[in-house]
């Protein structure tokens, strides 16, 4: 469950960050300027349509830090190799053309390529987020 209060002070910390008021901020994601008084009062506790939105409109904003206060803001920059995992994707098949025909031949492996797969196989999921076209998300951990 989210903490009204620690939730107003993470709100806070994204206005003074991006160094607008609460006006121009509702403004921004689109919603009442009494709703996030609110919330920065800690009267009302946020919805998730609301931290959906403050999520997609502020790339910086991690979902978890805004929801737990944990993890990092501003969001960190992945490294390469987490963008080239996560970016990886197999394109869907052509018309009259079979799956077969779009995946190339792959060389051997050299050891070294044979030890980073192995090393990349023991990392451990830590959390699983799926968010949903109704703008909902469930969150999946350990």
């Amino acid at each position: 469950m989210v903490n009204s209060a620690d939730f107003a002070k993470r709100l806070e910390k994204i206005l003074e960050y991006y160094s607008i008021s609460a006006t121009a901020f509702s403004e921004q994601i689109d919603f009442n300027r009494s709703t996030i008084s609110h919330i920065l009062s800690g009267r009302n506790k946020p919805s998730l349509e609301f931290v959906m939105k403050v999520v997609q409109e502020f790339p910086e904003v991690e979902l978890y830090w805004l929801l737990n206060g944990k993890g990092t803001f501003p969001a960190q920059q992945e490294t390469s190799l987490e963008i080239s995992r996560s970016e990886t994707t197999v394109p869907a098949p052509k018309k009259n053309t079979t799956i077969a025909s779009e995946i190339p031949q792959s060389l051997p492996k050299s050891p070294s390529e044979e030890k980073k797969d192995i090393s990349a196989a023991t990392n451990k999921i830590e959390r699983i987020v799926i968010f949903y076209t109704d703008g909902s998300f469930k969150a999946y951990e350990k």
